[in-house]
């Protein structure tokens, strides 16, 4: 059995000027000689991304995804990100090189589960929880009564934890913040958890302030105080506080996983569609010994939450699942059968591979 084609599919809606990746998707397809396909999603600079899998060959460390891939066996995943990676180390390594592998790694789990007629977390390893618990990511609101309601309309649909993140909250005064806070608390009780995702809007100072005085809001995590690199700031704020420290979305390799974890990160957090689920698993092992729970960043689609369902059954150090909660048009209809939250969990997805089928029709609207 061979590749035989790899197709992407850039789709792209109404993309409006907000910190919401669901706006816009890169669907990779892998088709074989046998006629099996699967689907995978890159995230990140989609554009990007599908330039590094369509580039013509330049040198054995400078190559193209779908040069590298075309007439190789389909069932050799890991073996496939080895070379992925090897013949494109000058430009690859990390970024948006690893990006467009995410999408092809999950395409090839997708690809070989459908093969050998097994769901994707059996041959990751199996199956160790059946359903997640579910949280409802979404944006801020502006102002305290606003995110309330926001609060309160999640919770009455089923939700049992949320994230909220971004937008002002953060950036403007500790008493804005507290009062935010404090409303979602007098509307929801403390039975509800909640995290909250300050998109890098802190310094080493304001975080510790601030996350101090957050403390009696009980928060399940923050996560993202500080850009990526800034390593020593995570090392001075979990050093100082007590509430767990989140982080990792942004992160393409092993060693950047590590040197988190090394700063003292509570939760570490991977996004299959950045990093594939090969990388993902590695992650996760190291995290494990090192006693961490292993969360998922999920903003996109159907296929990131099928893969993620999938890679939090297979490793024993998960918990909950980032479910996005207010996805745009090209997210919310890209699969037939999407994912549903009932009772505030997820079901992992049983099927022969990921679980989800691409409507086409969907690819055919959105696509440019």
């Amino acid at each position: 059995m061979k590749i035989t084609n790899v197709e992407t599919f850039h789709l792209r809606g109404s993309v409006e000027a907000l910190p919401d990746s669901s706006m816009e998707a890169l669907i990779v397809k892998i088709t074989t000689d046998s006629g099996h396909v699967g689907w995978g999603e890159s995230d990140g600079n989609r554009a990007v991304n599908r330039a590094a899998i369509h580039a013509p060959y330049s040198s054995p460390v400078v190559n193209g995804l779908r040069n590298i891939l075309l007439g190789e066996n389909p069932l050799d995943v890991t073996r496939l990100w080895k070379r992925m990676y090897d013949e494109t180390i000058y430009s690859g390594r990390d970024g948006a090189v690893i990006h467009a592998m995410a999408g092809v790694d999950i395409a090839l789990w997708d690809l070989k589960g459908k093969i050998l007629g097994v769901p994707v977390h059996q041959l990751l390893g199996g199956c160790f929880r059946d359903r997640l618990p579910a949280y409802a990511s979404v944006l801020f609101e502006e102002g305290p009564e606003a995110n309330a309601r926001l609060a309160r309309k999640i919770v009455d649909e089923g939700y049992r934890a949320m994230k909220l993140g971004w937008q002002s909250f953060g950036r403007g005064a500790l008493e804005d913040d507290i009062a935010v806070l404090a409303a979602i608390r007098d509307e929801v009780g403390y039975g509800v958890g909640l995290a909250v995702d300050l998109g890098f809007a802190w310094t080493a100072k304001q975080a510790i302030q601030r996350t101090r005085a957050f403390s009696r809001f009980d928060l399940l995590w923050i996560e993202e105080p500080f850009v990526p690199d800034d390593l020593q700031s995570y090392r001075k704020l979990t050093a100082a506080v007590d509430t767990p420290i989140a982080a990792g979305e942004e992160e393409g390799s092993l060693n950047g996983y590590v040197r988190l974890m090394d700063a003292g990160l509570d939760y570490i957090q991977v996004d299959v569609t950045k990093i594939g689920l090969t990388l993902s698993m590695q992650v996760a092992t190291i995290a494990a010994q090192r006693g961490l729970r292993c969360i998922n960043h999920n903003f996109s689609n159907h296929i990131n939450t099928a893969a993620s369902l999938h890679l939090l059954a297979a490793i024993p150090n998960a918990f909950i699942l980032e479910y996005g909660y207010n996805p745009a048009e090209v997210a919310r209809t890209l699969v037939s059968n999407p994912i549903v939250v009932e009772d505030g969990y997820a079901k992992v997805p049983m099927a022969p591979g990921l679980g989800v089928e691409v409507d086409l029709d969907v690819i055919a609207k959105f696509a440019i």
